[in-house]
């Protein structure tokens, strides 16, 4: 059975200005299954072992695209790969090792003969305590900058490397609700997700002229593994699980919760053809969270 189906109409101008058609032919778009939207595409998925990547890595291959799986992780890594099926390879990389982003990159070009999709979506909160900017670690400061920031303008840098000569290509980034508003994390998470935009923008004023598009995704609050970990530091009487709905119930949007398939398939238009005039943009996937701020009265006595 074929999802839909398009009518491709011949018309023949008449003498009197009339027009009739002159051949039809039915043809199908797409198959029951899957649409398709990255089918011969190849994409590089940092941070894919779990959680936001894992989920995009899942939904790239169901679009039809061949993705490396990147990831520090060597035991949820290959894992992820064999559940994904052939269409998903498993390649060891810290991206704060800029030769193994290098490496990753090298594998797609030797394996496939080319690279579509860049997606830089390794990060870490980094600790919840101290909060206090007067307490700051700055060793810990460096070490998440050097994942969120500089991880990421390596994998940029290398992506760009061997897409600028192809004349195209679709990079992403993933920042977060912390970049857009203070107070919703941890001092250097916050900072490195705020830094997130500016460098999207910045590096898509370059290579919007090699056809290279840059883009970065800013979700609301995930009950990802990652986040359940962190906020389970200081929630330590309640569950996995509770912890997991407390998150999801910050969503302000009425009768909807974030979840990491909305990030998944954000990743997927933007880094599909529907999104081929869109560069330099933050996607931001909070459910109006960060659109507003309500005044607080107090109530008359």
């Amino acid at each position: 059975m074929f999802r839909t189906l398009a009518r491709e109409l011949k018309l023949t101008n008449m003498s009197n200005g009339s027009m009739v058609i002159k051949s039809c032919r039915f043809y199908a778009t797409s198959i029951v299954g899957g649409t398709s939207k990255l089918d011969g595409k190849v994409a590089i998925i940092t941070g894919s072992a779990s959680g936001l990547g894992k989920a995009t890595a899942h939904e790239f291959i169901q679009n039809g695209a061949q993705v490396i799986i990147a990831d520090n992780n060597t035991q949820l890594g290959p894992q992820v790969a064999k559940e994904l099926g052939p269409s998903a390879q498993y390649v060891e990389c810290d991206v704060t090792v800029e030769a193994q982003i290098e490496e990753v990159v090298n594998v797609a070009i030797t394996k496939y003969g080319k690279l579509d999709i860049m997606y830089n979506n390794a990060g870490i909160t980094g600790p919840i305590f101290p909060p206090s900017i007067t307490e700051l670690n700055l060793d810990e400061y460096e070490k998440v900058m050097r994942i969120n920031v500089t991880g990421v303008i390596a994998g940029i840098k290398h992506a760009a490397r061997v897409m600028v000569p192809k004349g195209y290509g679709s990079i992403i980034c993933t920042s977060s609700i912390s970049g857009l508003l203070g107070g919703l994390g941890p001092h250097s998470y916050n900072i490195s997700k705020f830094t997130i935009p500016g460098i999207v923008k910045s590096v898509a004023s370059e290579l919007c002229k090699d056809g290279i598009r840059v883009n970065c995704i800013s979700p609301s609050a995930i009950p990802t593994p990652m986040t359940l970990t962190q906020v389970g530091q200081f929630l330590r009487a309640f569950t996995q699980e509770e912890i997991g709905e407390m998150v999801s119930e910050l969503s302000v949007l009425k009768g909807a919760k974030c979840e990491a398939i909305d990030v998944a398939r954000a990743a997927l238009y933007l880094a599909s053809d529907d999104s081929k005039f869109i560069s330099g943009h933050n996607l931001v996937v909070d459910g109006a969270f960060t659109s507003f701020k309500n005044f607080v009265f107090a109530s008359p006595d």
